[in-house]
């Protein structure tokens, strides 16, 4: 049985500007496949999951984004044996900078794409949590931000 090691707290961004989603290209770690992914990412020790979102969503596009509202969570039991929960975030820009670039070397690329353009890219999605946080979207889930408590001190 995995110990507590192989589990993983994440969290994802779905932007959609104009009818669009923004995707990362990253390459798997695993596999050392180039992928598409949602700007995701590892909530930090100590780390408030919103705040883990938007530090994950700069470091990974240059955006500076308040998410508008989130989907739940999806879980992911990986080939590697281990088990991610990723909690989903809604951004709906009503503009975007005209310059941003990804901080981390690990992003190789952004891309834009339509629903329907993404199970046709070249590049396949990371995982089944990518497409399926987008169809929640498309879905129309909205859970309200203040649904997520704040972290609370033990005091």
């Amino acid at each position: 049985m995995p110990d507590r090691s192989h589990l993983h707290l994440t969290v994802a961004a779905v932007i959609c500007y104009q009818q669009r989603f923004l995707l990362v290209e990253e390459r798997d770690k695993i596999s050392g496949a180039l992928v598409l992914n949602q700007p995701a990412g590892h909530v930090e020790y100590g780390e408030d999951v919103i705040d883990a979102m938007q530090r994950e969503l700069q470091e990974e596009t240059g955006l500076l984004l308040k998410p508008d509202a989130w989907l739940g969570m999806s879980q992911l039991r990986a080939v590697n044996g281990h088990f991610y929960y990723r909690v989903n975030f809604i951004f709906e820009p009503v503009a975007l900078p005209t310059h941003y670039q990804p901080q981390d070397p690990d992003i190789l690329a952004l891309h834009w794409l339509a629903a329907d353009e993404i199970s046709k890219a070249s590049i396949p999605v990371r995982s089944k949590l990518v497409t399926a946080a987008i169809d929640a979207y498309q879905q129309g889930i909205r859970l309200p931000l203040h649904a997520l408590q704040a972290m609370t001190d033990p005091s």
